[in-house]
Parts: C-alpha cells; sequence; structure tokens
C-alpha cells in the first residue's frame, strides 16, 4: 500500500478498499479500478477523510450512483467517496425536506407521498442518489432538481456548511459544485397536494421510460444533452446511428441516444461512439451535441469526448 494510501486509511473509520473496482459501482459498467475507495461512517469520518486527502495532495471523486459517468479503462488515480445510503441526519419541516446524498432518488418521492407532499414526480424516472441528481440537475419533462432544492450541505477539507441553490449556478443539466467538495445532505421544498395523482402521474412517467429506453443492459441513460429547440436522439437517428456497434458498446436499437454495454465494453469503445455520433450530427445538421456523461479517471492523451 503507498504512503498516502496509508495515511488515508489510517484515520478512516468506514470501509477503505484499495484498488476497489468502479466498473460494477456504475451504471454503464464501464471502467478500471479506483487507487482507494472510502465509505465513510458519518459526517465526521468524511471530514477527516477529506482532510488527510488534503494534506497528502491527492485529488477526490464523489461517485454517487454511477449514473452519467464513464471511468477510464486505466481507473481513477487518487481517493473516490461513497456515501452510504444514511449519510448524515435526515428530518422534514413543513414542506421541507432534509435528505441524505447517498441515498436513492426514490427515497425522495417515498418521503414526499408519506408527507402528502407533491413536485418531484420527475425524480421517480431517475435512477441514482439524491447527491448525484444535485450534481447533474438532473431531470425530464416533468421538472429538474433545480426546481425544489433550496439548500445543499458541502463537505470539504476545510468543513462542512449549507451552500443556497442559487449560489451552484443550476442551468439545464449543470450544477457549478466546488472542486473537491462533496455533496452530503440536500435541502428540498415540496407543496401538499393530491399525492393519488402524483402517484398516478409517476407511474405514468416509469411506464413510458420502460417503453421506450433500453432498460434490460447497462446504460448511462441519456448520453448527449438535447439541443435547444430539438432532440438528440432525433438527430442520431436521422444519421444512422441506432444499433451501430463499436466493440462491446452500441448505440441502442430501442433509443438512439442510449449506449448500452453488449459485454465487455470498454471507456474507448463508448467514446468511439460518442465522438461518432458527435462528428455526423455535426457534418449533417451543424449541430454541436453536448454530452451529458462526464469523465472520470486516467484516459490516455486523445481519448477524450
Amino acid at each position: 500500500m503507498s504512503d498516502w494510501r496509508r495515511k488515508i486509511v489510517e484515520v478512516t473509520r468506514g470501509e477503505a478498499l484499495c484498488d476497489a473496482p468502479l466498473a460494477p459501482r456504475t451504471a454503464v459498467r464501464v471502467g478500471g479500478p479506483a487507487d482507494l475507495l472510502v465509505r465513510p461512517a458519518d459526517p465526521d469520518d468524511l471530514a477527516a477523510v477529506l482532510r488527510a486527502a488534503a494534506g497528502v495532495g491527492v485529488p477526490v471523486l464523489a461517485l454517487g450512483g454511477g449514473a452519467n459517468l464513464l471511468v477510464a479503462d486505466a481507473g481513477v488515480r487518487g481517493l473516490v467517496v461513497k456515501l452510504p445510503p444514511g449519510f448524515g441526519e435526515e428530518r422534514s419541516d413543513g414542506a421541507r425536506l432534509v435528505l441524505s446524498a447517498g441515498a436513492p432518488s426514490s427515497r425522495l418521492t417515498a418521503r414526499a407521498g408519506k408527507l402528502g407532499l407533491v413536485g418531484c414526480e420527475f425524480a421517480a424516472a431517475i435512477p441514482g442518489t439524491l447527491g448525484g441528481l444535485v450534481a447533474m440537475n438532473a431531470g425530464t419533462r416533468a421538472g429538474e432538481m433545480k426546481d425544489v432544492v433550496r439548500r445543499v450541505e458541502l463537505a470539504t477539507a476545510d468543513g462542512a456548511g449549507w451552500v443556497e441553490a442559487a449560489a451552484l449556478g443550476f442551468a439545464y443539466r449543470t450544477c457549478r459544485l466546488p472542486p473537491g467538495a462533496v455533496v452530503t445532505r440536500v435541502e428540498v421544498e415540496l407543496a401538499p397536494g393530491d399525492v393519488a395523482a402524483s402517484r398516478a402521474a409517476m407511474d405514468a412517467d416509469v411506464a413510458r421510460r420502460r417503453a421506450t429506453q433500453p432498460l434490460d443492459r447497462p446504460t448511462f441513460g441519456s448520453t448527449f444533452r438535447n439541443p435547444p429547440g430539438d432532440y438528440a436522439g432525433r438527430l442520431m437517428e436521422a444519421v444512422g446511428l441506432k444499433g451501430h456497434r463499436a466493440g462491446g458498446a452500441a448505440w441502442s436499437e430501442v433509443h438512439a441516444n442510449f449506449i448500452v454495454n453488449l459485454g465487455g465494453a470498454t471507456a474507448r469503445d463508448v467514446l468511439a461512439l460518442i465522438r461518432l455520433a458527435r462528428g455526423r450530427v455535426r457534418d449533417r445538421f451543424g449541430v454541436e451535441l453536448e454530452p451529458e456523461v462526464r469523465l472520470a479517471g486516467d484516459f490516455p492523451p486523445g481519448e477524450t469526448i
């Protein structure tokens, strides 16, 4: 074990894994290992881990549910932090809920329903953790996280504190988090309403997703953001990309904006598909597709989006 890993492991009370496989922890099931993966036991443990990482000068990557994340085949150098689902105190006060960033998105909709609150129906169709949904400003046609988030608790090597949503630069599939910061809790504001109608809307959204997206194979979800006034999937289907394969990865036959892992896909395969799609759409329509997918890890020169 290297010296820097030993120093972090020594202060960790939670789980610490060296050379931890990351592919099983991502939605598309692609990528190499993390030098060190830590699941902190509680906020004090996280603070100690982040201070130790800063002290030895290693980068920190916060890993949520692994959706919209492409890990390099060589893995991730440095520290990867993954919060457990029950990390931090959760509470409710009227229409405001404070939830753990490590909790699955379903925690939000479930808690809202029990409290007679509505307004987060869009989250029912989105996989991942609440921290990840914040980091991507995840959403659907029915809404997005910026519509309901009021504050976010962030942890850094200097400590933890609440940041107002207005300071996070929320935009379409975008949130500006400080480098190295870990989202630990999320405060949302909903509204009292018709819970039965809310549940019916969520069930319909989930059914639509199952019918129109390739959920039978590992996938990111949408690979590209929709350009203004159009749909990335429509443009990609128009240039003949449905079903196009590179190694163990392919553009789905079900939805042209979804990459699926057919078995044994590599990050290089996925990047080849992304670059191909951007080039074809640019040449045919003059539209520059912007990826929703984020890259993490040690990619060779030239192997980027």
